[in-house]
């Protein structure tokens, strides 16, 4: 049998009505083709039809089964009839009369294993004795077409009917439907919608940029290699590395003779000043052709588009090394798709993803050369001779170790009596003198060098501190002499510290290390330009496909914004262009509304069922409303997933009473539990859509791994994201909150039924788990049909259902309550839960009758001997 991961949908037929319009092989493919491009699915490996007929449509649409049944299609074709209403009331040329439900005919095209029936003479939907409904009221059969449509549900329906007798059996059922009321559904999808969405407040915002520790191998190696291949970015034997070099010498033989001209020998001869300002002069000179070198691999680096391999030849040609990619640009596209799996399982809304595509974009660019020619002007001979200047008009600073050391040396000399007392001067006139003689030493042009004065002015101050110590303690003149030569020491090494300072100063001024700064910087420069270059081309190609990627977020964003925005109801029998413009859900009630039953009273017809179930979306295009075209009209497919029309809803407040609390509209055998939403709803919703979108997605990513991610891919991706937006509105009103969608969901479980709908699952486990006796499911047969059923108790099946995101809730309060645990179905619909029992017949009821062929081959079309013809006039009782 077709297991249920085979069946994608199940495709429903009314032949009470319409179904001379299902005459040719064409025609049926039309109508399934219809109703599942509605329902955004493909064409069937494995069809499933679900038909409604009555018992006397069996003979009467032998055409049609056997149309069905050779239904063209790479797997198996499997058909559920479901039958309402009783059999013919005579049988056999009227010579043996019968009361209804007497005798149950079939052709032989039913009769095939893939086949099953199921008879519901009266679907006993009346909550009193008193009240009077048609055996095939619209709202019960509604929800049983609902129900039977589950591809769960209608296979083990049809694997159960085959264990029974003719495979066909009378169906007794109990139901409980759980789910939320129109306007919270409403809101909840469009809330989910917009968290999933975004808001759009520019795509220039700043975002926070992707840790590299979370960034997917493929992308971590662009972004992070470039950054560890800076070293050795100059070949040793190259013009490049000679130019550094040389310059570089320059530089350290300038501070050869900067440590040379800080000595004592530095302040009283100037030919080692001459010397250092020689060496820097060629330090300049080398410096500029240094950086002549840099503009030039600057320019040749790749032009405003990005680095090339004729750019990388030329960088080789100046004695630069560009290391190889080292196959770094492999599975980028698996990498992107990994990031986007990331960031939006983190819940990051489709715009804010983008954000972070287009950073990553930015990041993993690389620069051309000529992008980096401006920052030479950090580098060139005005900022070396500003940045000189710069060093050169600091303020110069008075070490305090120097200051403490001319007071003491002043103090010290000055320990003289009278006339002696003039030794006190000898310190201070030294420092003046140093003073003098090193400013002229360091003199530019016509300009002294500066020389800090608060060395003389301590050495002064303590002269008359010392004269006036020794004027009140009159110490010995030893004392003095002792003390005047440690003072004279003390000068010797404060002069030092002096002069040291003040060449250090004026050599920073004349560009020491202007020089330096410049020199390094040039040589940064030139390995970002490496850097930039290795593995242009996939890095180029990334940033391409990011941004392709966040344009395509962006266009489902906007996507999920239009299926947020409201959508008026199309006037009653307009009909739509669009798959879904028929189908406004969002406006439209709940499927668990039913429709007045009273609206249809009087009308006795086939007609009115198809009225109130099917959607009138087939309007009569040539203006022609006469009775003949009704079964026509009244032809068109039902809704998808069978979810009735809208136009059949009565307008107005009472639209759905059962919200109120009123359950007149709903059969005896189904029982609704409304939920107002749980906390978890919108977030379920948004992860829901976010599976979506990655489904959607998943061919885009292959284009982007062929780096095809054009405009075409990109037009396509969208109009795959718009048809599967629309898809999961039609999951969510057909199978309700609690089923995820068919889509690649991720693996965190989904959440309770107390989350999603604000319901309890005991009530589901209480039905499912009840005792299997007669009490528990309401036969749905006519008191006449009940006496052909099987009076065997063990020979009827039980079929136990609930929805598979339940499973575990209910399981546990099974064990939790001592109930038996028995098998049960656990099914892809979160709508209904409960119990269906399947009785066979009794031996001798079901009739199976050889069809006889048409013969009247004169009156046929080249087009009608296309398609096998059978009349129902028949009269050869087969009986099998």
């Amino acid at each position: 049998m077709t297991s249920p991961e085979d069946a994608t949908a199940v495709v429903r037929l009314d032949l009470r009505a319409g179904a001379a319009a299902l005459a040719t092989t064409q025609a049926v493919r039309d109508r399934v083709a219809e109703q599942l491009g509605r329902a955004g699915l493909p064409e069937p490996d494995y069809p499933l039809f679900l038909v409604t007929d009555t018992p006397a449509g069996l003979t009467d649409h032998q055409l049609q089964y056997e149309l069905l049944s050779g239904y063209r299609a790479v797997g198996e074709t499997r058909i559920l009839v479901l039958l309402v209403g009783s059999s013919p009331g005579s049988y056999a040329g009227g010579e043996e009369a019968y009361l209804p439900d007497r005798r149950l005919v079939r052709p032989t095209t039913l009769r095939a294993s893939t086949t099953g029936l199921v008879w519901a003479g009266d679907l006993r939907s009346a909550r009193t004795a008193l009240d009077r409904r048609e055996p095939d009221d619209p709202a019960s059969l509604a929800v049983l077409v609902d129900l039977l449509s589950v591809p769960d549900v209608f296979v083990r329906v049809l694997e159960n009917l085959r264990k029974l007798p003719d495979s066909i059996a009378a169906p007794g059922v109990r139901l409980l439907e759980q789910d939320l009321p129109t306007e919270v559904r409403d809101r909840a999808w469009r809330d989910a919608l917009t968290r999933f969405a975004g808001e759009d407040t520019g795509a220039g915002d700043p975002v926070d940029i992707v840790p590299d520790s979370r960034l997917p191998e493929p992308l971590r190696a662009l972004v992070t290699g470039r950054d560890s291949r800076g070293q050795g970015h100059r070949r040793p034997d190259g013009q490049a590395n000679l130019a550094h070099r040389t310059c570089a010498e320059s530089l350290d033989r300038a501070d050869e003779d900067l440590v040379a001209l800080r000595s004592f020998p530095g302040l009283l001869h100037p030919a080692r000043r001459d010397a250092l300002e020689a060496d820097l002069h060629q330090a300049r000179e080398d410096l500029d052709g240094f950086r002549a070198l840099v503009e030039r691999a600057l320019q040749g680096g790749g032009g405003a588009a990005a680095p090339t391999a004729e750019a990388t030849a030329r960088l080789g040609a100046l004695g630069l090394r560009v290391p190889t990619a080292d196959r770094a640009g492999e599975r980028v596209g698996e990498g992107l798709r990994e990031l986007a799996g990331t960031l939006l399982g983190d819940g990051l809304a489709l715009r804010s993803v983008a954000q972070h595509f287009t950073a990553l974009a930015g990041r993993v660019e690389p620069v051309p050369g000529t992008a980096l020619l401006h920052r030479l002007a950090d580098h060139s001979e005005e900022s070396v001779t500003r940045g000189s200047a710069t060093e050169y008009a600091a303020p110069l600073r008075t070490p305090g170790a120097a200051l403490l050391m001319a007071g003491a040396a002043g103090l010290l000399g000055g320990l003289w009596q009278w006339p002696a007392v003039l030794a006190a001067l000898v310190v201070p006139v030294l420092f003046v003198v140093v003073a003098l003689l090193g400013a002229n030493r360091l003199r530019t042009g016509r300009r002294a060098a500066r020389w800090t004065v608060g060395p003389r002015v301590a050495a002064v101050a303590g002269a008359v501190a010392g004269a006036a110590v020794a004027y009140a303690a009159d110490p010995p003149l030893w004392l003095g002499g002792t003390g005047l030569i440690v003072g004279l020491g003390l000068t010797a090494e404060a002069v030092r510290r002096l002069w040291r300072d003040a060449a250090d100063s004026w050599a920073a001024g004349r560009g020491t290390t202007a020089l330096r700064t410049a020199l390094d910087g040039l040589d940064d420069l030139l390995a970002e330009l490496v850097r930039e270059h290795w593995a242009a081309e996939e890095r180029l190609y990334c940033a391409d496909a990011a941004r392709s990627v966040a344009g395509m977020l962006r266009a489902t964003a906007a996507a999920a914004d239009a299926q947020a925005a409201p959508e008026p109801l199309a006037p009653a029998g307009t009909g739509g262009s669009g798959p879904y413009e028929d189908d406004d859900w969002l406006s439209a009630p709940s499927a668990l509304e039913t429709p007045e039953s009273g609206a249809a009273d009087g009308d006795a017809d086939d007609g009115d069922w198809a009225a109130a179930y099917a959607w009138d979306s087939t309007p009569d295009r040539n203006g022609d409303h006469d009775a003949g075209r009704d079964d026509e009209r009244y032809g068109g497919d039902p809704a998808p997933y069978g979810v009735p029309s809208p136009a059949a809803y009565p307008a107005g407040p009472d639209d759905a009473p059962w919200e109120s609390g009123e359950g007149d509209h709903a059969p005896r055998w189904l029982d609704r539990e409304i939920g107002e939403g749980g906390p978890d709803l919108v977030a379920t919703l948004a992860g829901d859509l976010r599976n979506t979108a990655m489904a959607a997605m998943a061919p885009y990513w292959g284009a982007v791994e062929r780096g095809q991610a054009g405009a075409l891919a990109l037009a396509r991706t969208e109009q795959r994201v718009r048809e599967l937006l629309s898809a999961a509105r039609h999951h969510l009103w057909h199978y309700g909150v609690l089923a995820p969608p068919p889509y690649p969901a991720d693996h965190r479980a989904r959440t309770t039924a107390a989350g999603l709908l604000g319901t309890d699952s005991h009530r589901v486990a209480e039905l499912v788990g009840r005792e299997a006796d007669r009490g528990a499911v309401v036969q749905l047969s006519s008191p006449e049909q009940g006496a052909l059923l099987s009076r065997d108790p063990g020979a009827a099946l039980w079929i136990r259902f609930a929805p598979g995101t339940l499973q575990g809730e209910i399981e546990a309060a099974w064990r939790k309550s001592g109930s038996p645990v028995e098998e049960a179905l656990w099914t892809s619909s979160g709508r209904y839960a409960g119990l269906i029992r399947l009785t066979p017949l009794r031996m001798g009821v079901v009739d199976t009758v050889l069809p006889r062929q048409s013969t009247c081959g004169s009156t046929r079309t080249d087009a009608d001997r296309a398609e096998p013809s059978v009349h129902a006039e028949f009269r050869e009782d087969d009986r099998w």
